[in-house]
């Protein structure tokens, strides 16, 4: 897989791949290493390709634990990313250093200078760290980066992280990002002197290549920066020897502007930028999108899987394996994050003179959780669920639970949806039921069961017995036909598959399941949630002005995650093992394993719109006129030409209708051309 990510990268006009360091991958327990490194810079070499190495240890990156090992929060008198840990180089460290004070500037300057102290030969680098000491290059992250400057002449200004998009939560809409506004960002941040760094690809790579023709005159001299208009200015490259490129831009965000620039005009879209490598022949804009757009789509490779159900027993006080303890104890300092369930257990004696026996009224349950989720079982049948979000991970239960007259079995399954990845001393931060845990309605009032004897398991049984793989899954008895599970809570499931044919990327479509976690071979791809749809809202989207992330956000309504990525390389020819986790009750038999296909392409392209030239066409002084060019994916062809208009068409890829203007004949010519493919 990576090999094939690698030259995709390549492909797109990047020359750098970089990569972070996972400290809690490389070393999930101390002294147990994983992973090949070394063989990963090595076939980045053999692309032809460098290497950006961002070590940490801390890298957030969306990460569990921001990529520290869970251990490490258990050495005495730890604290995270401050001037007292084994620490190597930082990432993204100054916000933090600011909050921290002293102990974070002292720890700043011992990072730098231990790196240094290294001596391996290249350069070192601090992402968002303003004080970074010398020689360490402090580089930017973010959506923009065209107004920063490093703290010294002496350091080159890089752009380490330009955030394409942003992540996507569990009940959250996706927020995707307009590809114009990354290559404007980008384009932006070049005409202001910089290095490119991880754009997309598509309409990035020839954004790269539009770049790369500049190189000669960007890499000599600073740009001179002339106003063209009230949103509108010019950024001219000029070299010694005569090399010239121009950025001319167009900062407005509802209305193209007309420029004069040199001898010629230039019309510019909305926030966009024109990109001239001979101060001349505009060769891109970023809002000009002449890369096809291909719309995707996910297609069955299988019939209904043959599933098999194993249930998973509700953990009871009275297990020989659980842990008796008084009161209620933080889940990740008893599970140590190697799993995330942890069972609270206790026993709740009911009289039989208690009033609500007879009167109806059932008594009230409330539990207070530090998060994520809460599955509450009574006597063995599942009571209800409760969960909380990103923003906010703490949760409340409260619900009339049944209960009878004597002892009353009490199940807490706290799960945790991973570990906090950025903020201050995360390390401290809390998951579980802390409580209060109280009973409202009984002859005494309210009964506070925070402070009585708990019973603790850690884990599932399915994972004790490792389920998800093929030895551990013949361990048990499975059932199946009319015997199996639906819509039951702690469900395992299983199935064998073939691979199928092709080279399609695979994927697993879970949209009839709730929530639960999924492995192929043994292998985890994700936990998985589709029923926790996205809340928010989801409008039109105008890649002009500024982004962030609750701009231009799709799937409002849907799971924020229905297809799970199943890499071919994971896979046999036959007899692959499916396992599936299912704590809230879902429907396998909705499971599908579909490939990724191209359903149609599209692209747009305006008279007079930059088309990117060679040197050679450039100095001839020949006219390119504007092409679209379409093509499909390996396997397949183009069956149909479903629109095509010449004039002043509305909509976009995917929705287009003819506009006011309209020339008849536009349909006949591509008709005719792929009628001879």
């Amino acid at each position: 897989m990576w090999p094939d990510l690698i030259q995709k990268a390549k492909d797109g006009g990047l020359d750098v791949i970089q990569t972070y360091v996972f400290w809690n991958g490389h070393e999930p327990s101390p002294g147990k290493d994983n992973y090949d490194l070394v063989k990963f810079i090595k076939l980045v070499q053999q692309a032809g390709l460098y290497v950006h190495l961002r070590i940490g240890p801390y890298i957030c990156a969306e990460w569990n634990f921001g990529g520290f090992p869970v251990w490490l929060k258990y050495i005495p008198g730890i604290a995270f990313r401050t001037d007292n840990g084994p620490f190597k180089i930082e990432n993204e460290f100054g916000p933090v250093e600011w909050e921290i004070g002293t102990p974070g500037k002292a720890y700043t300057k011992w990072a730098a200078q231990m790196a240094v102290g290294l001596d391996t030969g290249v350069p070192w680098v601090m992402c968002k760290q303003e004080d970074a000491p010398d020689p360490v290059i402090d580089t930017c992250n973010g959506f923009y980066c065209e107004n920063f400057k490093p703290n010294s002449d002496n350091k080159p200004k890089m752009w380490t992280e330009n955030w394409t998009g942003w992540y996507t939560e569990f009940g959250g809409a996706i927020p995707t990002r307009p590809a114009e506004d990354v290559a404007f960002s980008v384009a932006r941040f070049i005409q202001n002197g910089g290095l490119p760094r991880e754009p997309k690809w598509g309409h990035l790579r020839d954004l790269h290549k539009a770049i790369k023709l500049c190189e000669a005159a960007l890499v000599s001299t600073d740009p001179t920066v002339t106003s063209l208009g009230n949103n509108q200015d010019a950024h001219v490259f000029k070299s010694k020897s005569g090399g010239c490129a121009a950025f001319l831009a167009n900062y407005d965000t509802s209305s193209s502007a007309k420029v004069s620039f040199g001898n010629a005009q230039y019309d510019l879209p909305p926030w966009s930028i024109s990109i001239l490598p001979d101060c001349k022949t505009a060769v891109f804009n970023t809002a000009r999108l002449g890369a096809q757009s291909s719309q995707m789509k996910m297609t069955p490779v299988n019939s209904a899987f043959p599933w098999q159900s194993y249930n998973e027993e509700t953990a009871s006080a009275d297990d020989d394996d659980s842990t008796v303890m008084d009161g209620l104890w933080e889940q990740v300092n008893v599970t140590k994050d190697a799993t995330d369930y942890l069972w609270y257990m206790t026993d709740v004696k009911i009289d039989s003179d208690e009033g609500f026996l007879n009167n109806g009224q059932s008594p009230l349950l409330t539990i207070y959780s530090a998060g994520h989720a809460l599955h509450v079982f009574i006597n063995g049948q599942l009571s209800g669920t409760a969960y909380g979000g990103l923003a906010n991970p703490k949760l409340t239960f409260s619900d009339n639970v049944k209960l009878t007259v004597g002892i009353n079995k009490i199940s807490l399954l706290s799960v945790a949806v991973g570990l906090p990845n950025v903020g201050l001393h995360f390390e401290t931060w809390n998951a579980g039921v802390l409580g209060p845990v109280t009973l409202k309605g009984l002859n005494e009032g309210t009964r506070d069961l925070s402070r009585q004897k708990w019973s603790y398991k850690i884990g599932l049984k399915g994972e004790a017995s490792n389920l998800h793989t093929v030895s551990g899954s013949s361990s048990v008895e499975w059932v199946e036909g009319s015997l199996l599970a639906r819509k039951q809570p702690l469900t395992w499931y299983k199935t064998s598959f073939s691979a199928p044919g092709g080279n399609e990327p695979l994927a697993l479509d879970m949209n009839s399941m709730g929530k639960g976690q999924i492995w192929i071979n043994g292998q985890s791809i994700g936990r998985h949630w589709p029923g926790y749809t996205a809340h928010g809202n989801c409008g039109s989207c105008n890649y002009a002005g500024t982004y962030d992330d609750k701009k231009c956000r799709t799937n409002c309504g849907e799971p924020s995650q229905r297809w799970y990525h199943v890499p071919r390389s994971w896979l046999s020819p036959s007899g692959n093992l499916l396992v599936v986790f299912e704590e809230w009750g879902g429907d396998p038999s909705g499971i599908a394993l579909v490939k990724r296909t191209t359903g149609s392409v599209c692209a747009d392209i305006y008279e007079g719109q930059p088309t990117l030239k060679s040197w050679g066409m450039i100095n001839s002084g020949k006219t390119n006129r504007p092409k679209a060019h379409l093509w499909c994916p390996p396997g397949q062809k183009i069956s149909q030409i479903k629109f095509a208009s010449y004039g002043l068409p509305q909509g976009t890829c995917g929705s287009f209708q003819e506009g006011s203007c309209h020339a008849h004949k536009s349909y006949d010519a591509p008709q005719r051309v792929s009628a001879q493919l």
